[in-house]
């Protein structure tokens, strides 16, 4: 039996349900200023995705790859979220 799809499933999983709440922390404490982390990590990711042989770990970080350019868009949406006042909005300091 195979369960390399079905962890490949669950790692997915994980890391979409990791992301959701970088987002928001990111947008938070850094604004949309974040976008550029997460477009290092994507391509950092996606660079040693490519230059993986083993096949399970290559899908893992394409996986990181693409949920960190997704993210540089989720980080805009959040702004968005917080200026309708879904999101807290972290106050300035005096």
């Amino acid at each position: 039996m195979c369960f390399e799809g079905i962890l490949v499933g669950l790692v997915t999983f994980l890391i979409i349900g990791l992301f959701h709440p970088l987002v928001i922390k990111a947008e938070y404490h850094f604004g949309t200023r974040s976008w550029w982390a997460f477009l290092l990590s994507g391509l950092v990711a996606a660079a040693c995705s490519i230059g993986l042989v083993r096949g399970f770990w290559s899908i893992v970080l394409g996986v990181v790859a693409f949920s960190s350019f997704w993210s540089i868009k989720e980080v805009f949406d959040q702004k968005k979220r917080v200026e309708k006042g879904w999101f807290p909005k972290k106050e300035k300091k005096k």
